[in-house]
Formats: structure tokens, sequence, C-alpha cells
């Protein structure tokens, strides 16, 4: 019998490490992207040239922006910016078959919410299983235009779907190929587990001076100063007083890294500097990065949002995003992530957990 394709949509790092990896695990891949000039290259080659932890030549099928691919696979990889997932969901839609599974990489807050309410307003008539990770299961750069290094690879990512009493579905299909996926009881878990969001637009805003000014530094190892990570600690703290209001049992930052990485420290400061998954990630070049304009709208901004919900104050995450809106001239506020457009307004804490579990209100 001939093995399905796997599909994995997007162009980045992240797509280029799932597509190679897989490929090199020989599953056959298909590559789609709503950009495929993005793939030009990797059409060319045939295949994507993956080095680090992992090394070889992943073969790999570039359908361009051709979304009926999809149709005769069981499995499909978004990874892409967060604030793509709403117009992917869209592309995917006319195209989705009953039993298809979908799964955000990562799905950062409110990711498998916003994609399922998607499909629900293109009236899409599949029965599908949403679900999405907590964070990306590489730590990864590009290389080039058919490249892609892997700095390193996770050892658990958690996982939950919307419903969650799809979450095992999704795991049986999944772990056939990562079995460093793990379940976790519902999206909340992994919508409060968005540490992108903790580490990052907070260390690219203390750090503008450094970016705009040219200089070339690492930024988890130069950018994370102490009073850097101070803040950082600040948003951290108000992430996990949501998840303890609202109990659901998360990780700090400084808990993350010793679970994924296997990092032991004494201080988040040191956690980040020693991590060797981060060494050599350099710092972005502009403030016109997804660490801002993916990070705030689909990050803080519903991390300030449950807070409202939870009734838990957020002053740090909000003055981050304050600070983001007038350095940048841009209303991140506008596109963001909330409870209204997530469909939780006014719940309580019971129906909040009920609503995420079976997906009925």
């Amino acid at each position: 019998m001939t093995q399905k394709p796997v599909v994995v949509v997007g162009g980045g790092n992240g797509a280029r490490a799932f597509a190679g990896h897989l490929s090199l695990k020989g599953v056959p891949v298909r590559l789609l992207s709503s950009f495929p000039e993005e793939l030009k290259a990797i059409k060319q080659q045939g295949a994507i040239t993956v080095s680090g932890t992992v090394e070889g030549q992943g073969k790999v099928q570039v359908c361009g922006d051709d979304f009926a691919a999809i149709s005769d696979a069981t499995l499909i990889l978004v990874v892409v910016p967060a604030f793509a997932h709403a117009s992917i969901a869209r592309s995917l839609a006319p195209y989705l078959r009953n039993g298809q599974i979908i799964i955000l990489n990562p799905g950062r807050t409110g990711g498998a919410l916003e994609f399922s309410q998607v499909l629900k307003d293109e009236k899409c008539p599949a029965k599908v299983c949403v679900a999405e990770a907590q964070t990306l299961l590489y730590a990864c750069r590009s290389e080039g235009s058919t490249g892609v290094r892997i700095n390193g690879i996770k050892k658990e990512v958690a996982v939950a779907a919307f419903p969650a009493v799809e979450t095992q579905t999704v795991l049986n299909e999944l772990t056939k190929y990562f079995p460093q996926f793990k379940p976790v009881p519902s999206v909340l878990h992994t919508d409060l587990m968005n540490i992108g969001a903790v580490f990052h637009p907070t260390t690219v805003l203390l750090n503008a001076g450094r970016i705009e000014g040219g200089e070339k530094f690492e930024f988890y190892r130069d950018g994370m100063t102490p009073a850097v990570t101070a803040a950082l600690e600040q948003v951290d703290k108000e992430r996990c007083a949501i998840a303890k209001t609202l109990d659901i049992p998360i990780l700090s930052a400084l808990e993350w890294l010793e679970s994924v990485y296997g990092v032991q420290a004494a201080s988040l400061r040191e956690g980040l500097i020693n991590n060797p998954a981060y060494q050599g990630i350099a710092a972005p070049t502009t403030l016109n990065v997804r660490y801002l304009f993916e990070d705030i709208p689909t990050g803080l901004i519903p991390f300030i949002s449950l807070g409202k919900l939870a009734g838990v104050p957020t002053p740090t995450c909000q003055a981050v995003v304050e600070l983001a809106c007038a350095a940048l001239s841009h209303n991140f506020w506008e596109k963001g992530r909330t409870v209204e457009k997530l469909g939780l307004t006014n719940m309580t804490k019971k129906e909040l957990h009920d609503y995420l579990l079976h997906g009925e209100k």
C-alpha cells in the first residue's frame, strides 16, 4: 500500500525543517505555500538541504499554491506565522475532507480557536480535527534559498485539539512521525504556554537601539542583559498568574527551558544564555520582524484579553504592547486575538473549560 503524503504548508525555516526531516525519515512530503515564489528554488532542486542535528537532502514535492494537493493527505502541518492562520484556513477550506488532521506549528495563543472559527465562517462541510502545538518542534534557521539548519529538536512539545475530545485522534496520527508530541488537557494549556510571546517582543524592543544601529549580536546570548531578562520575568509572572486563576497547570519560562531543552539554570537569564540550541541565533536586523508583528497580536494581546476574563492585571504585557505601538507607529491592538474574536466572551471558568473540551456552548 502506498504511504499517504504528509502536507506541509509554509516556506520558512520551520516548514523547511518539518518537510526536510520527514523526507529523510522516508515519508512522502508535499510542500505548499500561499507565496509559491518562496518555494521556487526548492522546486528546482527537488529537495531541501538539511544540516545540523539532522543531515541530508530531503526530497519533496513542491505544489506551490495548489491547495487541492491536500485532498488525499491525512496529516496537514501548517507552519506559518500565526497572523497567517486565518488566510490559510480560508485557502484550505474548499479542499478539506472528512477525517483530515490539521496541526498549527505553533498555534501561538488562540490559533486553533481562530482556525476553527474561520472554517465555520467559510461553511466548510468537512469534519476535520484542528490542533495546535505549543511551540515549534525545531530550533532552526533557513540557509540560502533551499536549506535549513536544525540547531536542536525539543524533547517534548505539548499539543491539544479543539475540541479536546479529539486530541487522542490527533496524537494517534502525529506520533507515527514525531514521538516528541505529548497531550495536554485543552488548547488553553498550549495558548498560555506561548513562550515566544514571553521571550521575543520585550527583548526586541529593549534592544531596539542596537538593532536599528546595525549592530550584529546574538539574540539569546548578547540580547539577554539583566534588565531585559528582569522584564521578561515580569511578563512571565503575569502569564503564569492568568493560568493559575483559570486552573491551568503550566510551566514557568525557566521550567520550560529545562523541560524541552534539558537546560538546568538558577535564573531565566542563565538558562537563555546557556541553552546550546539558542547559540548562534542572530538578532533581527530590523524592527519589522515577526517577533513583534506575530508575537504581539497572537501572544501578548490574547494574554491581556485572557487576563481581563480571569480578573488578572497584566501591566507589563500592556506596557510592552503600548511601547511597540508608539515605537513603530502601528496599532497592534487592531488585529490582536481577543476573547471576543475567539468566541470566549463573558464565559465563566466552568463554561470556558466545557467549551474547550466539547466545542459546544
